[in-house]
């Protein structure tokens, strides 16, 4: 079996550049399924909700009322992003459970696309330029900087630190937790491909659950440190 990821080798303007192919197949595969399940479940609604649509509903009450309980009254403004992190995610990570890598490639594999540090660093970087953009609107440039004092340079320094690292820690703890968990299934499959690698299959499945859910909240916890006043 072919270990790695399906690279491609291109030059766009004189520039060599090189894709991670197997990334970009399964994160368009996984955002094609949610637009298509959010379709289905959307359609000819009704006060009797059917299994797909009383799911929706649950999936999105549950975060409505996490956005609203921390941000406030401007919860609603941010629940798209929210919501959309959490249902992105969750599927790109329990792509990684699905058995792609039956089908074998002449470089590389088809995993989930949250093994690739390159799609986590781009969700984090997403929320830091979105939290940062929310603060500076709703307190313009006391969001960052408060004042010619000694502490107030100070804390600039510690807020950008601080911003500099909360992305990092993001893109690090999905992507690391993800692809240790899919290393660890293949060590199974090698040892033993029948009965030994379930347990740890099913472990994976909340491990997958988990790294969406822990994303979305420190998400939602910067956004509303960053637009509420206290």
């Amino acid at each position: 079996m072919s270990e790695g990821h399906w690279i491609v080798n291109t030059v766009i303007a004189g520039h060599p550049m090189a894709f991670n192919m197997d990334t970009l197949v399964t994160m368009w595969a996984a955002m094609l399924f949610l637009i298509g399940v959010s379709f289905i479940a959307t359609r000819n609604l009704s006060i009797f909700p059917t299994k797909l649509q009383l799911v929706f509903e649950k999936i999105l009450g549950y975060f409505k009322g996490i956005s609203d309980d921390m941000i406030g009254e401007d919860g609603k403004k941010h629940f798209p992003l929210i919501m959309s992190l959490f249902l992105f995610i969750v599927t790109a990570n329990l792509m990684g459970q699905l058995p792609l890598r039956m089908f074998e490639l002449q470089h590389g594999e088809i995993a989930s696309p949250t093994n690739d540090i390159n799609l986590t660093a781009g969700l984090a970087i997403i929320v830091l330029v979105y939290y940062v953009t929310c603060g500076l609107i709703k307190k313009k440039a006391h969001f960052l900087f408060k004042g010619f004092s000694f502490e107030g340079i100070i804390e600039l320094f510690v807020e950008i630190l601080d911003m500099i690292t909360r992305p990092l820690t993001l893109a690090l703890r999905l992507f690391g937790n993800i692809l240790a968990g899919e290393i660890l299934i293949g060590a199974m499959l090698g040892l033993m491909a029948w009965g030994l690698p379930l347990p740890f299959m099913f472990f994976e499945v909340l491990v997958a659950c988990i790294q969406a859910l822990v994303f979305t909240m420190l998400t939602t916890v910067y956004i509303a440190t960053a637009v509420n006043e206290e």
